[in-house]
Formats: C-alpha cells, structure tokens, sequence
C-alpha cells in the first residue's frame, strides 16, 4: 500500500465514565491497564472499519502516561491510522480526561474540564488477515 491509502489518518474515538469501582489506588486512581483496554478496543473498531477485520495487535512501540486517571472521570480515546503496510497498521493514541469529578463540591458533583487533559499516548502496530 502507497502512503496515499485513504485509510491512512482515518480515526476513531471512544467515551467511556471510569466508575469508581476501577480506583483501587490510593487517591482514588486508575491503573494504566484501564487505558490500554480502552486502546485496544478503540484499535479493533478502527480495523473493522479499514479493513472489514477485528485484526490482532502485535506491539506497542511505546506508552507514556502523562496524568492520573481517577474514580469518576470520562476518558475519551482515539486511534489513528499513521501508516498502511500490505498486512500491518501503525497506529498512533491518546487518551484524554474531558470530565472529572469534584468531590470537594458534593460526592456527586463532577465537571466539564475547558480543556480535554492528555493523560496518555501510545503508538502501536495492528495486522490485519
């Protein structure tokens, strides 16, 4: 495949809450493997929609987690396609908190971050049948 491939830039996100339940860290945190499930899902359904294929992921090149993730936030994740290779694809993620919980306002009492903060980045390769 040329570097022209219309899959290439293709990307797709995922939202998902973080229930508390997931925080099993002092501080109320979330392990890096919450991030790296949400990557993994967020690849299958990029393959699905480039290749018609779930594909299998065969490495990361590298992770950097860059903020904590906490009981009650909403991560959002998102995978792009960087390079199309005749079986393989490089793909590049990051992984944002778009809302976080305020607990020092009620138990309930979250809000709407002004700006996403970038809590990881990873880059990997997928191949695909």
């Amino acid at each position: 495949m040329t570097q022209d491939d219309s899959r290439l830039g293709m990307s797709v996100t995922h939202r998902r809450y973080v229930p508390y339940s997931h925080a099993h860290y002092g501080g109320n945190l979330v392990d890096g493997a919450y991030l790296m499930s949400m990557f993994g899902d967020v690849a299958t359904e990029l393959l699905i929609r480039t290749d018609g294929d779930e594909g299998l992921f065969a490495a990361y090149d590298q992770v950097a987690f860059t903020a904590p993730v906490m009981g009650g936030d909403v991560v959002e994740a998102t995978a792009t396609v960087t390079r199309v290779g005749k079986r393989s694809r490089a793909i590049a993620f990051e992984a944002r908190v778009v809302c976080r919980a305020t607990p020092e306002v009620s138990a309930s009492a979250a809000e709407v971050l002004a700006e996403p903060l970038v809590v990881a980045t990873a880059s990997g390769t997928c191949v695909v049948p």
